[in-house]
């Protein structure tokens, strides 16, 4: 992916984020998910819905990787069935982490294929994906 891109996209997702800010309704998972890395400390409500991921909000005090990951993530996986997002989290958490995974199903979110060259960023880039698979995880208790 061309580097200008890359930034013009993380930037974009940084500024105006999707879905920033919580709601009162006690029909969504709610988890806070933090990092010892860095700044980023978020709370995310996702709400669920016969099997498919019907919204996902977020709010706290975040760097512009985390933001901006999370931004990208809740559109890549709004309206999915939960058996895509655990795939699309999957793979995600395998890119980051330099595994091989199906760069396809990733689309928007392989913008952070490289985050790797800055391994205090890779928190960052994962916490999105720490707090969806937590709030999944509360699904199966």
């Amino acid at each position: 992916m061309d580097e200008n891109l890359r930034r013009e996209i993380i930037l974009d997702n940084y500024q105006e984020p999707m879905n920033r800010g919580l709601i009162s309704d006690d029909s969504y998972l709610k988890v806070n998910t933090s990092s010892e890395s860095c700044i980023d400390n978020l709370d995310f409500m996702m709400k669920i819905e016969d099997g498919i991921v019907k919204d996902i909000r977020f709010d706290g005090e975040a760097c512009a990787i985390s933001t901006s990951a999370t931004s990208i993530m809740i559109r890549s996986l709004i309206g999915k069935k939960l058996e895509d997002v655990k795939e699309i989290l999957s793979n995600y958490q395998k890119m980051i982490n330099e595994e091989e995974y199906n760069k396809e199903i990733l689309e928007e979110l392989n913008v952070y294929d490289t985050i790797c060259k800055q391994p205090n960023r890779k928190n960052c880039a994962l916490l999105p994906s720490v707090a969806v698979s937590k709030m999944l995880g509360e699904l199966g208790k």
